[in-house]
Formats: structure tokens, C-alpha cells, sequence
């Protein structure tokens, strides 16, 4: 039998930990410029919405103006010199949503997948701080919600460390409350009634627990904001070991997996198998990044790697 252990390095993070990775969430882009194929849109757009130029209006051309400034098509139309003026967009708040449900108490490598949940939120509230916009969360686990509105201060960054800290702090392997799947969606509601339109949205979860609800919830919340799914899984389901079985311990508590056993080894991977095809096929309807981030590496790296990917991919389109 090969044992996975959880021991308190990697299944915990503290408030001061998270603040720590302000530093690392410096070279992190959400958003990516490019070239403009609409006829009333600026030089540039952002493959997301926010943080680019809007057409305001035209007027006659001032001596003075920018000659690439000009509409040469109402030029030629009017026969009067005229510009179009644009205006930089307003801002974009930013919602993270950060799982801390028992389902996220895993990990077979580096960390349980709730503390590469909890650094990647932060690295996303660091870097979204750091442009200049506000960000809040709702971090949610089987017993509740907590919320805290979009600020443009270090002091909200830090209040919702302290958040994820604490919902962290309450997983263990003899949690008291089951599993609540309806959490997932009860927070996608709650985004949708605060998100009415042009905020940034970055789920953060496994979404065990997903269906048609958390589908129309996303949907629904695309539709007017820009929505990034950041896909924690750890690889061990991925990666199950061709013989033997698995002892999984969370300190006090202990649990046999019996792989050894075609039955329970073909419903494992059937189920791992299955949650991917559906996020993959909600990713090609609804058009959201659904962004596969490992427990068992790195987070900023991957953060990092994934985000770039994702704006290469805007560029294509």
C-alpha cells in the first residue's frame, strides 16, 4: 500500500504567507492588448473588458490634434477634417471567488489543492490591486460565506488574506460538516447579484459539485463581465498508480483506497475523466479561460504561464 500523508506544511497557509506573495504577483497580465478590427474601436482593445480606449465621439479637427487622430472616411464624406476622440474606459472591479470547501482538502505532492487555491487568489488580488483597480472576494467553504466588497486598498488585499486564512485553517480530516456542493453555486449567485456588468470575475475551484446550475450561473455572469475559472486539481487522480492501494491519512484519521480493485479503480479515473470533458465542453460554449493550475507545482509559475497562454489565445481570435 503506498500511504499520501498531509502534514502541516502544504495544508495550511497563514495570513502572512499569502501577504508574502505580493512580490511574486508583480509580472502577472489579465489583460492583453491588441489590434482592433472593430471600425468604432481604438488602435488598440483588450482581449478583456476594461483597462483600454472607448470611441466617445467625432468633432472637427483643432489645430493642434493628433493627425492619426483623423476619420478619413468622414473626411471624405463631410469634406471637413474630422477626428474621433476616445476616452479611456472606467474601471474594473475585480471578485475573487475562493474555495476552501472540504473537497479541496487534498493533495498528494506539494500542497492540498485549498492552499494553491488560497495563493492563487491572492497572487490575482496582488496583481489586480497593483493595476489600479479594486478587488474583493467571496470566500466561501460547506459551512458559509464570507464576503468582502471591491476596495482599492492594501488594507482590502490584506482583509481577505486574513479571510482565506481563516476558512483555511477550519479544513481538517475530521471536518464536521459534508460536503456542501450547493456552496459553489450559492457563491455564483452572489457574484451575480453584485456583478451587474464589466467587473472581473476569477473563480477559484475544483468545482466538484458542478451541474446545470453552475453552468447557467456562468453563463449568466459572461454575459455582461469578464469570467476566468482557475481549475485547481491535484494530478494524483490523473496519475493513479498501475498497482496497489492507497492509504490516504489527514493526520488523526485514516482512509484505504483500494486501486487494486478493477471496480474502484475504473470509478476513480471514470470520475476524473468525467468532470474534465465537462469543464472542457463548458469552455468551448461558453468561450471562458478555464485555467488548469496543479496542487502538486508551483502556483506563480503556472499563474504566470497559463494567464500568458490565455492572451496569446485572445490574440488568435
Amino acid at each position: 500500500m503506498i500511504p499520501i500523508s498531509t502534514g502541516r506544511e502544504g495544508a495550511y497557509v497563514t495570513t502572512e504567507q499569502l501577504v508574502a506573495l505580493e512580490a511574486n504577483a508583480r509580472d502577472l497580465r489579465f489583460v492583453q492588448k491588441a489590434k482592433s478590427h472593430q471600425q468604432l474601436a481604438g488602435r488598440l482593445q483588450s482581449s478583456l473588458r476594461g483597462r483600454g480606449l472607448i470611441f466617445e465621439e467625432l468633432r472637427d479637427y483643432l489645430p493642434g490634434d493628433d493627425v492619426r487622430s483623423i476619420d478619413w472616411r468622414v473626411t471624405a464624406r463631410t469634406t471637413k477634417p474630422t477626428i474621433r476622440v476616445y476616452g479611456e474606459e472606467k474601471e474594473r472591479p475585480a471578485i475573487l471567488l475562493v474555495d476552501q470547501r472540504i473537497n479541496m482538502f487534498f493533495g498528494s505532492r506539494r500542497s492540498l489543492k485549498s492552499v494553491t487555491a488560497a495563493e492563487a487568489a491572492m497572487l490575482c488580488a496582488w496583481r489586480i490591486l497593483g493595476s489600479g483597480d479594486k478587488v474583493g472576494g467571496l470566500v466561501f467553504n460547506d459551512a458559509g460565506t464570507s464576503e468582502l466588497r471591491p476596495h482599492r486598498s492594501r488594507n482590502a488585499v490584506i482583509a481577505l488574506a486574513d479571510r482565506i486564512a481563516e476558512k483555511n485553517a477550519a479544513l481538517s480530516a475530521d471536518y464536521a460538516i459534508a460536503s456542501a456542493h450547493q456552496a459553489l453555486d450559492d457563491a455564483l449567485q452572489l457574484t451575480a447579484n453584485r456583478a451587474r456588468h464589466d467587473y472581473l470575475i476569477v473563480v477559484i475551484s475544483d468545482f466538484d459539485g458542478h451541474g446545470s446550475t453552475t453552468r447557467d450561473l456562468l453563463l449568466r455572469l459572461s454575459a455582461s463581465n469578464d469570467v476566468i475559472c482557475l481549475l485547481i486539481y491535484d494530478p494524483f487522480l490523473l496519475e493513479l498508480p498501475k498497482a496497489g492501494d492507497i492509504v490516504v491519512s489527514g493526520g488523526g484519521l485514516q482512509a484505504e483506497l483500494a486501486l487494486g480493485r478493477g471496480a474502484v479503480r475504473k470509478a476513480v479515473d471514470k470520475f476524473a475523466r468525467d468532470r474534465g470533458n465537462d469543464l472542457r465542453a463548458w469552455q468551448r460554449e461558453l468561450g471562458l479561460p478555464m485555467l488548469p493550475v496543479s496542487a502538486a507545482e508551483e502556483t506563480a509559475p503556472q499563474l504566470r504561464r497559463l494567464l500568458e497562454q490565455s492572451a496569446f489565445r485572445q490574440r488568435r481570435r
